[in-house]
């Protein structure tokens, strides 16, 4: 067993990064949150506790967003983007968007533009980026080479990198030979162009042989400092017996650089204080540092967030939420409640520097705006562990903004609109009355529903009754109810109910009425003629919408109007007497 800490010391712990690639790195990130180094204090009651550490800024952080256009933006592309927002929004900084497309080969048509308009439906603006460029331009890395040449050359002749003129069946012998070793090596390259002389270097490089630029990799790797797992010795995995190098590539044969330069280049001259990123690129940090240590810069602070899982703590995969942005957008989620969503992905809105963090009760979570976001975004609210995403928890917010949204005048139009296509679409040809999609009774209809669904694509199923002549009664909630009265012994109450009280008070009204009179009615049905309150709610539910929940009565009444409001009670009457 692991001998536990000494009580006012700091604790760290190495780790060996088998590799970069987020796959193999994932084996280590479970450990991380049990690694981080300890500082302990003295309790008001003597007890030895963990003190906080306040890792936010006190002055304005430069953050970035650089994704790769090689597919649509997903959740976890959005988080990142989101936290780096709210970052700088939050300590009156600058937000940076770059686009990272050095890799040419996975580039994917339309998906930086998918970026861009994910992006700006989130409401999540860049202060600098390709589209409004900015001091430190251009922020597209494809148009960067001129700039990524220059350092690499500049490590080249300050002894840190050298060219590699390895054929790629070379190199692949030498990875599988560094495989079969006992301990495998993680580091695999021999040196062997690293000894060639500075002129046949030159030589091969002036008559046009391919070659790759390697960092020169110190014998060990710096110690990783992040702001969210403390100080990590991360170092790759080597066999002592068979001397091999991790010299990661610099410069790739096709001329462009990989991510390990670019990054570290554009960080600096873009002056980037902070880079917040997802757990996968924390074995690739100890490389960027040696790479920072080369040129003699001073690294950004890093912040290496948790992954996203399903509640089964499996990666995401399209069945369990991780589809594109723009995927959720046409699935009727409000941007507000994405952002709310995301933002809450490992960062807990009620932790700060004077707060310990506590665990979150699973009550639907905090509804949060953007603009709150941004005054509560908190570095110390950062959470460990992998974040798991909840479909129940995306509906429970995107019904709370859907609500919101209804409320206002302007965003019942907007409702009113989107929602106006899908019932022509849907009931175009049942419908009798072309007046119920005219836009003022659409209107009526979203807000009769205001509060009672979940997403907008869910309406014209949820009011299909409103569309149709009459109800359909043979619904298993229409089926059961009938089922009921039959158990009850109350079918007599309720032909009674519908036949001699309201047919006979709705008849004798003259539009329009008012919901509150209507209610007061209904009340009255059992306050004062004696009827069970849950038989006269249910009967007339049964008649006007086929038992079918959620639309108050009243309302509905209103919007059926009265011809047909008689044509369904009885209609119902005809079954109910069966």
């Amino acid at each position: 067993m692991t001998r536990p800490p000494r009580i006012g010391t700091v604790c760290t712990r190495r780790f060996y990064a088998t590799s970069s690639d987020s796959s193999s790195a994932s084996s280590f990130l479970k450990l991380l949150s049990e690694n981080d180094f300890l500082v302990r204090k003295k309790s008001g009651n003597g007890l030895n506790v963990p003190a906080t550490k306040n890792v936010h800024p006190s002055s304005p952080a430069r953050t970035r967003f650089a994704p790769s256009p090689t597919g649509f933006l997903h959740l976890g592309s959005l988080r990142t983007a989101l936290y780096n927002f709210l970052l700088a929004r939050a300590t009156k900084g600058g937000f940076v968007l770059r686009v990272e497309d050095t890799d040419q080969t996975r580039k994917k048509e339309g998906a930086e533009e998918n970026i861009y308009e994910s992006l700006k439906w989130a409401g999540i603006s860049w202060d600098e980026g390709p589209t409004n460029g900015g001091p430190h331009g251009p922020y597209r890395q494809s148009e960067r080479l001129e700039i990524y040449k220059k350092y690499a050359n500049q490590l080249i002749q300050s002894g840190h990198a050298y060219r590699c003129f390895c054929s790629r069946e070379r190199l692949d012998q030498l990875r599988a030979s560094a495989k079969k070793l006992t301990p495998p090596s993680m580091a695999t390259y021999d040196r062997h162009c690293y000894h060639l002389d500075h002129s046949e270097s030159e030589h091969n490089a002036s008559s046009g042989k391919s070659y790759t630029i390697r960092l020169k990799s110190t014998e060990k790797y710096p110690k990783v400092t992040d702001l969210l797992h403390g100080e990590l010795d991360l170092q790759v995995q080597i066999n002592y017996a068979d001397t091999r190098y991790d010299d990661p590539v610099l410069f790739k044969t096709d001329g462009y650089p990989t991510y390990h330069l670019a990054n570290v280049v554009d960080d600096h001259l873009m002056k980037i204080t902070h880079v917040i990123r997802g757990e996968e690129w924390l074995p690739s940090t100890p490389k960027h540092l040696a790479i920072y240590d080369a040129f003699g810069w001073t690294p950004p602070e890093f912040v290496h967030i948790p992954l996203l899982t399903s509640l089964e703590d499996k990666k995401l995969s399209k069945r369990t939420g991780d589809i594109g942005i723009k995927e959720y957008a046409l699935n009727g989620v409000l941007p507000e409640a994405l952002v709310n969503f995301v933002a809450l992905f490992g960062w807990s809105p009620t932790a700060g520097a004077d707060k310990p963090k506590r665990k979150r009760q699973s009550t639907g979570g905090e509804i949060l705006s953007m603009d709150q976001l941004i005054q509560k975004f908190n570095l110390n609210g950062l959470t460990k562990g992998n974040a798991k995403v909840s479909e129940s928890k995306l509906e429970f917010f995107n019904a709370h903004y859907l609500k919101t949204l209804i409320e206002t005048p302007d965003g019942l139009d907007a409702i009113a609109r989107e929602v106006q296509p899908l019932f022509i679409e849907k009931f175009s040809i049942v419908a009798a009355n072309k007046l119920k999609f005219e836009l003022d009774y659409i209107k009526q209809v979203v807000s009769l529903f205001k509060g009672k669904i979940n997403n907008v694509k869910d309406l014209p199923d949820e009011a299909s009754y409103v569309f149709y002549d009459s109800p359909n009664w043979g619904t298993s909630d229409a089926m059961n109810y009938i089922e009921q009265l039959s158990v009850t012994n109350e079918s007599k109450a309720a032909v009674s109910i519908l036949e001699e009280e309201f047919l006979q008070w709705w008849n004798s009204r003259k539009e329009p009425w008012t919901p509150a009179e209507i209610d007061t009615f209904i009340k009255s049905l059992a306050k004062e003629k004696g009827y069970k309150s849950s038989t006269v709610f249910q009967t007339l539910r049964f008649a006007l919408a086929g038992s079918i929940p959620g639309a108050p009565l009243s309302q509905l009444m209103i919007l059926l109007d009265k011809e047909n409001v008689t044509r369904r009670v009885v209609g119902a009457l005809s079954i109910l007497k069966l």
